[in-house]
């Protein structure tokens, strides 16, 4: 039975999320045949909960094939039960003249590309928070919760200082979704403090936290996607790879005992943080789904743990509030993010 949590009293989801952006197009060269098909059998393993969002090319309209899919087989009170979560991110070029029917036109488009009258959860990014307007757009998307287009409003990406903004603002924000990991506590400095359910990606690293780059040299080039040239940048900041490899070697340690592997434990570290409602487990197939479902059966103990920390007490913290790295374009980590992307992904 997968773990489940309340956003709020209308809206419960998995602790375990599937994840959308790996099935996006031009995110890599390995995706599912059948997508529909995996998300079906994701649903079936008793995954219910789906992430999305307007800027990740083709990915809604593939979320929405499924939705159809599925109340064609178990019918529509069945897809009841199904959440899809997605995001509203405006192209950084917007922001300066942004317009409450800027947000209408996405929230509408999401609606119709996943083929529903009111959406989930709606997760709004701002990619410059020097320009005003953040507050005004988490407002605008709060009217669209009274007006019946959506049941829930998120962040993803915030720093704490913004998001006790909105909150100070009396404006409903339902999930904070940020990355976190055994490479990245940001979240745990501030902001998991600050009663706001935390939905968590990049729990894995890009696949980084896995039996793969176990005992392996450092790789230079050639990554075959772009999570794992976003995610080796985390390691080299954490402490490089020689700090990695000794975090492996101890999950691997860890996964022994509990005959599991890497990235369960990795998984289920990341889903018992303080705050953490959900992980994100992003997936170009169904080829990992057996493991991810195991996850919610897996019980760290007090000696797993401890042997954890102390590996973790090698790394390297990485400095900030939460993705404010990510956040500055001079940055490494800003240099390979893509900004304006709903232009092209309309």
């Amino acid at each position: 039975m997968i773990e489940s949590a309340s956003l709020s009293p209308q809206h419960t989801i998995t602790r375990i999320i599937r994840g959308g952006w790996q099935l996006a197009k031009g995110h890599g060269n390995t995706v599912s045949a059948d997508a529909v098909a995996d998300l079906m059998a994701t649903a079936q393993a008793g995954i219910t909960t789906f992430d999305c969002a307007d800027i990740y090319t083709g990915v809604e309209e593939t979320f929405g094939a499924f939705r159809k899919a599925y109340a064609a087989k178990h019918g529509t009170e069945a897809l009841g039960s199904i959440r899809i979560h997605t995001k509203c991110v405006p192209d950084l070029d917007l922001l300066p003249t942004l317009k409450k029917a800027n947000l209408e036109a996405t929230v509408d488009r999401s609606r119709r590309r996943l083929g529903m009258d009111r959406l989930d959860l709606v997760q709004f990014h701002w990619w410059d928070d020097s320009i005003d307007g953040w507050l005004d757009a988490a407002s605008w998307l709060a009217e669209m919760v009274d007006d019946g287009r959506i049941l829930s409003v998120g962040g993803t990406n915030f720093s704490a200082a913004h998001m006790r903004q909105i909150l100070a603002a009396g404006l409903p924000l339902r999930a904070m979704q940020v990355q976190y990991s055994l490479l990245d506590d940001r979240p745990a400095r501030e902001m998991a403090g600050l009663g706001v359910p935390l939905l968590t990606y990049g729990t894995l690293a890009g696949g980084f936290l896995s039996e793969r780059w176990h005992g392996v040299n450092e790789p230079r080039e050639g990554f075959e996607n772009r999570s794992l040239v976003k995610y080796k940048l985390i390691i080299d900041d954490a402490g490089g790879w020689d700090a990695f490899q000794n975090l492996l070697s101890t999950l691997a340690r860890v996964a022994e005992r509990q005959g599991s592997d890497i990235a369960s434990v990795a998984n289920r570290w990341t889903l018992d943080q303080p705050g953490v409602a959900a992980i994100i487990v992003g997936a170009r197939n169904a080829e990992h789904l057996a493991r991810n479902v195991a996850v919610t059966g897996l019980a760290l103990t007090e000696t797993d743990r401890t042997e954890i920390e102390a590996a973790r007490a090698a790394l390297t913290p990485l400095p900030g509030d939460v993705y404010a790295l990510e956040r500055d374009r001079t940055s490494r980590h800003g240099a390979i993010m893509k900004y304006n992307l709903n232009r092209s992904a309309a």
